[in-house]
């Protein structure tokens, strides 16, 4: 009648993939119980930046995409969700797909019921789309692991990647916050044809890169057009953060999802010198660094 589920943070786009590119990286997470009940439903949110999340069951995704979970297998349930959250709340690191993806799983667990990753993602769909909009570069690594490429939504169609054995990441947060709604907001719909045709080869190349473990095409396919450049402004230092981690010997350098956070991918012998150059960039603002792996397992029972 209870079952909690742990869902890792993810990298949100990974330079060009703009909405159809996500990297599940280790370490920090969120861990969602949910435990069924005859009474009403209630939400629980402990950890970090905990005051920022609503408890209203109809405005907190993690409820959300339970609830959408408990629909679509048949069930109107009242419940308890415990949200312990590891992931900043508008950090750029799929804090609310983290939470939402853990939701629609341990709902799932919770009445005894065996679902595959799109039914988990398609439950989940439903709480991002409460807070940032409808799209699964976070969703899809979060629930898979590694590096996923979302090719379409209706229907769901995700792609596994290979990813290199011996690249990881370096991330800084700095202590600002970024709404997602807020930063695809200042997005142009339209865009000229010569920049649309980069950045898929950009993507395309960036795949590549990964698949073959090729440094020095990461470097040059790591060059998103469309979203860093507009949304850079927004984080303080970016430009010298980028350039720091890319003299310290980093493949490549962007905005997660939509920031604050700064990822760099390096190889796992300097980056931990990229991480230290690009906290010092970052000069007077509070910041949080640390290295992490790629997490190669999404998210699973505790």
């Amino acid at each position: 009648m209870k079952a909690t589920v742990f869902a890792p943070g993810s990298i949100g786009n990974v330079g060009p993939g703009f909405d159809i590119l996500g990297l599940a990286v280790d370490g920090h997470g969120d861990r969602v119980r949910v435990e069924l009940t005859n009474e009403h439903t209630q939400v629980v949110v402990r950890g970090r930046d905990a005051e920022l999340l609503p408890t209203d069951p109809e405005k907190n995704a993690a409820a959300i995409a339970a609830s959408a979970m408990l629909r679509h297998l048949g069930r109107e349930q009242s419940f308890v969700i415990t949200i312990d959250k590891g992931l900043p709340v508008s950090g750029g690191m799929g804090g609310s797909a983290a939470s939402s993806v853990a939701g629609a799983y341990a709902a799932a667990l919770a009445i005894g019921a065996n679902v595959s990753p799109e039914e988990i993602m398609t439950a989940a769909l439903d709480g991002e789309m409460f807070v940032s909009g409808r799209h699964l570069d976070n969703i899809a690594p979060i629930t898979l692991g590694g590096l996923v490429l979302s090719r379409s939504i209706d229907p769901i169609d995700v792609i596994s990647l290979a990813v290199p054995d011996r690249w990881s990441v370096a991330l800084i947060t700095p202590r600002v916050r970024i709404e997602t709604k807020q930063a695809r907001a200042i997005l142009p719909e339209q865009w000229d044809r010569a920049s649309w045709i980069q950045q898929m080869a950009n993507t395309a190349g960036l795949i590549a890169a990964f698949a073959t473990g090729d440094g020095a095409l990461a470097r040059r396919a790591l060059d998103d057009l469309y979203a860093e450049p507009r949304r850079a402004p927004l984080i303080p230092h970016f430009a010298e953060v980028k350039r720091a981690a890319l003299d310290a010997g980093a493949f490549g350098c962007s905005i997660s999802g939509s920031g604050p956070t700064i990822f760099a991918i390096a190889d796992d012998a300097s980056a931990q010198r990229c991480a230290q150059a690009m906290h010092k960039a970052m000069a007077e603002i509070p910041s949080e660094v640390r290295v992490a792996q790629i997490a190669r397992r999404g998210a699973h029972p505790v």
